[in-house]
């Protein structure tokens, strides 16, 4: 039998720092629900692919310096639409059917804490995009 809600809920990683308040909008409980856990299952996939835009991109990334690495992920996510479509397809496919039609009443919200998320957590993990010859193994 098919069961992809539960399945696809399973897999996701537990966050332990949720909160859930009466108060809180629709956006925010969506985000601390749904995408907080997608965004940290996809996390090694989100890296992957962010390693292959600079390496498509000529590897111009790698002569930055941090600053300015730092404003080529904004670039990357906020204006390449391509790129960004890719980002959203990888999280919004691990969405059950209820999810999506939660996502779709106020899409363009999420789809900005989406990609700020996104962003952040790439940002966040700068270090894992040095060149290869450079990385320092364990």
């Amino acid at each position: 039998m098919n069961d992809r809600p539960n399945d696809l809920k399973r897999i996701r990683p537990e966050i332990g720092k949720i909160k859930s308040f009466e108060q809180m909008g629709f956006e925010e409980r969506f985000q601390n629900h749904t995408l907080r856990p997608i965004l940290k299952l996809q996390n090694p996939l989100l890296l992957a692919v962010f390693q292959n835009y600079i390496v498509k991109h000529k590897g111009v990334f790698y002569e930055l310096s941090l600053e300015k690495r730092l404003a080529y992920i904004e670039k990357a996510i906020f204006k390449d639409q391509k790129f960004r479509n890719v980002l959203k397809g990888m999280v919004i496919g691990h969405f059950t059917v209820e999810e999506y039609e939660e996502y779709s009443k106020s899409s363009s919200s999420i789809n900005k804490r989406m990609m700020q998320m996104v962003m952040e957590r790439i940002k966040n993990q700068i270090e894992f995009f040095e060149p290869i010859d450079q990385k320092i193994s364990v």
